[in-house]
């Protein structure tokens, strides 16, 4: 057999250990965390900003804004309305 055998052809992704990611991918820093966040809206509303600021940003969320921003913004994204 000359020639006729199979080849394994794999290539690497372009984006792929490099750092650099392209305009179609500006969302590829996200990553969802395993789970929900379980907090109760009076639990927002004493939460102190440090715990707001980490739990906005493991969701990818923005962080700006003074504490009852944060606070808003983090009871808008995970309090289902009841």
């Amino acid at each position: 057999m000359t020639g006729g055998g199979m080849r394994s052809a794999t290539r690497a992704s372009p984006n792929v250990g490099n750092g650099v990611h392209q305009g179609r991918d500006r969302w590829a820093h996200f990553q969802m965390p395993l789970h929900y966040p379980r907090y109760t809206k009076a639990d927002y509303e004493t939460m102190p900003e440090w715990k707001l600021d980490c739990l906005l940003q493991q969701y990818g969320l923005p962080t700006m804004g003074d504490v009852e921003q944060k606070r808003k913004s983090a009871m808008g994204s995970f309090l289902w309305i009841q």
